[in-house]
Parts: C-alpha cells; structure tokens; sequence
C-alpha cells in the first residue's frame, strides 16, 4: 500500500569557502520515479544575502517537491513564489538567454514576450507583491498601486496582463478556488485610446520614398508596401516562401532580435497571393542577392543572418521619410498604408482582414481602419452626389408647410367666418 508523502522543509545551510564569498547548501530529497534521492543546491550569498531571502526563494521549490503532500494542498504561497513557478514552467530564463541565430525550440513564448514578462516581473510586480500571499494581493490595493505609479497607461496594462496570467495559474494548480481572478476587476485607464495617429502615406508619398531607397530596403519596403507584412516577417523570408509558379508568398516565420521565431499569432501563419508585376520585382532582387546558407531573403553581408529592424528604420526609412517632409516613417507605417490602400481599392473587410491576417476584424477596421484623404473624400462626394441628386436647385425645391387657402366655417346664426387651412401641402419659395 503506498503511503502518503509527509511534508519536506529540506536542509539549509551557510557554508563559508577559503576563496571567495560563502554559499547556502540547501538539500532535500527527490521523490521520482527512480526513489528517494537527496539533491542539493547552492545558491550564492550575494544574490541572496539573509537566510530569509534565500528562504523565500525556495519557497516555489519546495511547493513542487512537496505537490503529493497533503498539507502542500492548504500551504499558501507568495505571489513572488507564484512568480517563480510560473518562471519555471515556461522556461522564461532560457527562452530570454538565446542568442541570435539560434531558434526557438524550448517553449510557445517568444523571445521579446518571455524577456518582458521578466523585466516586469522582476522591476514591477516582485518588489510590491513578492513577499504578500496570494489572498493579500486584493483589487483594491492593485488598482490603487498601478494608479500611482510614474509610467504610461500602457505599460500598466502591461503590469495588469502579466498579474493577471500569473492569477490564472494559481487557479489552474489549485492554489487558488476555481472563481473569477480578482484582476479582472482592475481597470487601467486610457490604455484602448490611440493619442497619436498612425502615419498613411498617399500614392506619390510611397513612389518617392522608394526611390529615395538603395537595396535591399527599397524591396524590403515594397514587401510592407505590397503585402502589408510586419518587419519581423519581412527580414524572416526565404526564398523557399516564394512560390513564383503558383505567384504565392507563405508567411510562417518572424525574427526579432536576432531570434528566429513563430510570427506573432496562429492568424499570421498563412499563405498570401502574389501580383504578377511584383513577383518580377522579387526576380530582379534575387539575381542581386548575396548569397547565404538558409536562403534568406535579406540576409545582411556582414554575418549571413537576417538584419536588425531598429537601425535600418533609425538610420535609412526615417532619414528618408524627412527628406519628404515626413514625420515618424517607419516599418509600421508601410503595413498602415497598405491597409488603407485596400479601402480604397474597394475591397470586402473580409478580405482586408484575411490579407492582414488578423485574428478579429475589430482590429483591422479600429487600428489599421485609418483611410487616406483622397478615397475619403471620394467616398463623401459619392453620397453628396447621391443627396443632390441631379444637380437640384434651391429654387426648385418644394416646401411642406401650411397652404394659407382659407376655407369657410358655418359660424354663429346665419353668419359664416373664414379660418386658415390647415393641412400640410408643397408649397413654393
């Protein structure tokens, strides 16, 4: 008969060394599939100074080595030891460790969400709430928190997203009852409002600011420009993407900082067509371009790999957009006009969506629905026209009011008066 795991608290201790700082040994026992093997830990005195920091550090650990315990069942945890669970299982650590070039093969983050859930983690939320319990981390107290501190809606929002992730994993390992997370109650104001309108360029905008371009930006733009990819998409093409038979581009790759990754969502993943003049402006690339051991579309001569997005949009796209009298150019401001050019082409929102590949229509008609001037202002005129409709003349047009014709009323004896009509009838100006 198997007996019920008793509680472990482990063994801590200060070891002092002959060289260099003293170290904590922490030893317990691992009770796998191979039986009960005692492990041991050491951890470094610098990072964790007093018994009580290191302590706290532990708490995650022994959490998952005492999961079969009865009493881990009714032990409250730290939200800094949530934190730290929540760390291991997604293996946040190692996703944000990869260096450029290598893949991403360890978890479903990406490489720029797992390194900020960590900054905001480690400078935001452990510093506050690291050392309360789960139930002391209240509605209230958050809503208040976040409402004084020094940083943009946004990135409030962002604090929320991540305590509110962390709040659904309790649930899940049952730290938590099964009932609403107390951050659903916890608003950040001002974060769904756009303060700044995104850039739209016109047709001449987008002719001059390729020819002021040299390669390989200048295709580099005209991809943004031609198929509204983001510059994560863009610099991540190979040549095997390209479909030039079947005029078909297949996006299923974006690489940021360096990483190569999964593109943003499971709606980005998808095959898109290829104007036939364009694909020859990809033919006319390809012979210029220098050659590579993973065919990369754009890979930079410097290292083989692909280019980083930031200084090419600081040092080339931005420099040019200013020659043009243009403000804030960058590589989103290609994807935005794109969009806008699909509204005035006249095309279906359904298909808008489905060529910017995004998960709901609401974020191709709210964020990207910023249409230019020029098919705005021919939409309007199309309903003026409708409204005066062949060319009408204020002269001409009739007047409902009364008709003034006095009609005759029997009045008192014999006597009959006159009262004013009072039925409504054109009348003319």
């Amino acid at each position: 008969m198997k007996t019920r795991q008793s509680y472990q608290h482990g063994s801590l201790r200060k070891i002092r060394r002959k060289k260099g700082p003293a170290v904590w040994e922490f030893r317990y026992r691992d009770n796998g599939e191979f039986g009960r093997r005692e492990k041991q830990l050491t951890l470094s005195t610098a990072d964790f100074p007093t018994e009580t920091q290191v302590r706290r550090h532990l708490e995650a650990l022994l959490w998952r080595i005492n999961a079969d315990s009865p009493r881990c069942l009714s032990k409250e945890l730290t939200f800094g030891a949530l934190a730290d669970l929540y760390i291991e299982e997604e293996h946040l650590k190692a996703i944000a460790a990869l260096k450029p070039g290598q893949p991403n093969t360890i978890g479903s983050l990406r490489v720029s969400t797992a390194r900020g859930y960590l900054q905001i983690i480690d400078n935001h939320i452990r510093p506050r709430w690291g050392m309360a319990k789960l139930s002391e981390v209240r509605a209230a107290q958050v809503t208040a928190w976040l409402k004084n501190l020094s940083y943009s809606s946004l990135t409030k929002a962002h604090i929320r997203a991540v305590m509110s992730r962390l709040f659904k994993k309790a649930m899940l390992w049952e730290l938590l009852p099964l009932e609403v997370s107390p951050m659903s109650l916890v608003e950040v104001r001002g974060v769904s409002k756009r303060r700044k309108r995104p850039t739209v360029l016109t047709f001449e905008q987008c002719e001059a600011l390729l020819n002021l371009l040299p390669q390989p930006y200048q295709t580099m733009a005209l991809i943004g420009l031609c198929c509204g990819l983001r510059v994560s998409e863009i610099l991540s093409l190979r040549w095997t993407d390209i479909d030039f038979d079947g005029l078909s581009m297949h996006v299923t790759r974006a690489v940021v900082r360096g990483i190569v990754d999964e593109v943003k969502t499971e709606y980005s993943d998808d095959e898109l067509p290829l104007d036939s003049d364009f694909a020859d402006r990809l033919r006319g690339w390809k012979q210029q371009c220098p050659p590579s051991s993973e065919g990369w579309i754009f890979p930079s001569p410097v290292t083989g790999r692909p280019y980083e997005p930031g200084s090419i949009q600081q040092k080339v796209i931005r420099v040019a957009g200013k020659k043009l009298g243009l403000r804030n150019v960058g590589w989103h401001t290609l994807r935005h006009t794109y969009r806008a050019f699909l509204d005035a082409s006249g095309a279906p929102v359904g298909v808008q969506q489905k060529l910017m590949r995004h998960a709901q229509v609401s974020t191709t008609m709210n964020v990207y629905g910023n249409a230019i001037m020029d098919s705005k202002r021919e939409a309007n005129t199309k309903v003026v026209k409708m409204v005066l409709k062949n060319g009408t003349k204020a002269e001409n047009v009739a007047v409902v009011g009364f008709c003034g014709v006095n009609e005759t009323a029997p009045g008192d004896g014999n006597e009959q008066k006159t009262n004013p009509c009072n039925c409504l009838a054109p009348v003319a100006l």
